[in-house]
């Protein structure tokens, strides 16, 4: 039954991290007339147009492949039950601490959008489901064993 609820869990985290990429993250207003709601996903792929490659690489990573295969990690740890995962049992709760790093990415950059006065920024509903996902899978990593506990 325990195992059920982790699997919903999981399954809840990773419908949210999608919803988190996909719908709009922030919404930037210029001069009252000119207004865009961009995804994570449309974010990245304006920084790979405007050719800022380095920060498209890093935000990439950290915001869509490491969520992944966090999820990823964390479902072999609900459904893997051998002694073959004790690296990824370890390993787990260090990959935690650095699980909100892109919804602080957003948060910066609407403090600077509006401290900047070139436009407001409000956080909108893709930022809401990709944190909600973070919490989610931080919640699952903490509750399931350890290598220490096992």
């Amino acid at each position: 039954m325990r195992r059920f609820r982790f699997a919903i869990l999981l399954a809840l985290a990773a419908l949210f991290l999608v919803f988190g990429l996909f719908l709009p993250i922030i919404r930037f207003e210029r001069l009252y007339f000119f207004n865009e709601t961009p995804s994570l996903l449309e974010l990245i792929s304006g920084l790979w147009s405007q050719g800022d490659i380095g920060l498209c690489v890093v935000v990439g990573l950290f915001s869509i492949v490491f969520p992944i295969v966090k999820l990823i990690g964390l479902g072999l740890q609900i459904f893997v039950r051998d002694g073959s995962l004790v690296f990824l049992r370890r390993a787990m709760p260090h990959l935690s601490k650095w699980s909100m790093m892109d919804v602080m990415l957003v948060a910066i950059v609407v403090f600077a959008a509006k401290s900047s006065g070139l436009a407001q920024a409000a956080a909108q509903p893709g930022l809401w489901f990709y944190a909600g996902s973070t919490l989610i899978a931080g919640l699952l990593s903490s509750l399931l064993p350890t290598a220490s506990k096992t």
